[in-house]
């Protein structure tokens, strides 16, 4: 593959520019390094973002997150507009102040709701009707409503409404739901670029993305990408994956799509975190990446090393002196033993859940990072070989 110049390139939001630079790039594949500058910081990529779904990420402080050296973290709109709502956050300030975190952060648009609440919602070509998960409650988002409330909540990067049609839609059903993100896309961006004109001088501007669709029919993917990518937005995601398809058509559809990703802007997979597919991910061109994964499987007493998935259950680690990972140097493998830790869960405590939440966050960021300076030394190939062999393998 021919070396490509990269220039920095800044994208101009009515009067305010977020840009994104291109560092460094694979000699094969399209892996690559940049920073995203943002008006709450920068963002060096590719990049980790932990989840914080209701305004937290789960059981840790945003110091905490902070010290792992997390960058940028999401909230979700569908969730924060049923409690405790859009308007109350902004009049406290909105998310950054509400939630004390000074760096960037992101909002889903609920797009992903409509697919994980399916006997809970009615798809029509004006929006969605719901019914909240909490009480039952009627409500209905348009693409102009999800506007208003993620430019309410107030974050440096804004998601627009999109339709995530299941795995196992047909070509169908997979095309009608594209060509319906299609026309929410451009209903979203009219909407954000009347309330950015309106916007005040004491809030931030907010970049909008457009979420690319279409499951893992080749046609519908290349169709959405040029689709979404011809819209010239800040940057550009990539939706309806890791939705229980098998591994191999995520990573084939990613590498569909490659070629026809607009190359300077950065390029974000929605819902994905696994190490595994986070070093795919990155080989196939991708910068951003977020997942509930590190915090949800913390609960479970699931941990990561460099050697795959452990339980912290298992027997094995009853008399354990050794921490978590051999050589981590996260606070929770620092300071405490596996033996302590199996201990604290199998008891219930929470600090258990807190501990392995940090450990796995650090596992994660800590192996972006790493990736970040594999692709700037030129041995990203070499690195992600070594690494998959030994995770995916352990005993071998």
């Amino acid at each position: 593959m021919t070396k490509k110049v990269y220039h920095e390139t800044t994208f101009m939001l009515t009067k305010n520019p977020f840009k994104f630079t291109i560092k460094s790039k694979s000699k094969t594949g399209y892996s690559r390094t940049g920073v995203l500058q943002t008006p709450h910081g920068q963002i060096h990529t590719p990049v980790f973002m932990p989840v914080g779904t209701l305004g937290a990420v789960k059981t840790l402080s945003p110091d905490e997150v902070k010290s792992l050296g997390a960058e940028i973290i999401l909230a979700n709109t569908y969730h924060l507009h049923l409690r405790p709502g859009e308007k109350f956050i902004k009049k406290m300030g909105g998310l950054h102040e509400w939630t004390n975190w000074d760096r960037p952060m992101l909002t889903d648009s609920g797009g992903f709701q409509v697919f994980s609440l399916e006997n809970m919602r009615k798809i029509t070509q004006e929006g969605v009707e719901f019914k909240s998960h909490i009480d039952g409650t009627k409500l209905f988002l348009t693409p102009e409503k999800v506007m208003q409330i993620e430019h309410d909540l107030g974050a440096d990067i804004i998601m627009a409404f999109d339709e995530c049609a299941a795995g196992d839609s047909s070509h169908a059903y997979a095309k009608e739901a594209m060509q319906r993100t299609h026309d929410w896309v451009l209903r979203c961006k009219k909407e954000h670029e009347k309330l950015e004109k309106k916007r005040g001088t004491t809030t931030s501007p907010q970049a909008l993305f457009p979420i690319i669709q279409g499951v893992t029919f080749a046609d519908l993917r290349i169709e959405s990408t040029k689709f979404m990518s011809d819209l010239n937005l800040p940057g550009i995601a990539i939706g309806g994956l890791s939705v229980g398809e098998e591994k191999e058509k995520m990573y084939g559809t990613l590498e569909t799509i490659a070629p026809h990703l607009p190359e300077e802007k950065p390029r974000y997979l929605m819902g994905v975190g696994s190490p595994e597919d986070l070093l795919e991910g990155v080989d196939r061109g991708i910068d951003m990446f977020d997942c509930v994964m590190p915090t949800r499987i913390a609960r479970h007493g699931a941990f990561w090393t460099q050697h795959g998935r452990n339980q912290i259950k298992n027997a094995e680690f009853r008399t354990s002196s050794q921490p978590l990972m051999k050589n981590c140097q996260c606070y929770s493998c620092k300071n405490f033993s596996a033996s302590y830790i199996r201990h604290l869960f199998v008891e219930n405590e929470i600090l258990a859940h807190r501990l392995i939440t940090i450990h796995n966050l650090a596992f994660l960021l800590d192996l972006m990072k790493n990736i970040r300076t594999e692709i700037e030394k030129g041995t990203f190939q070499t690195f992600k070989k070594k690494f998959l062999k030994k995770f995916l393998n352990p005993t071998s």
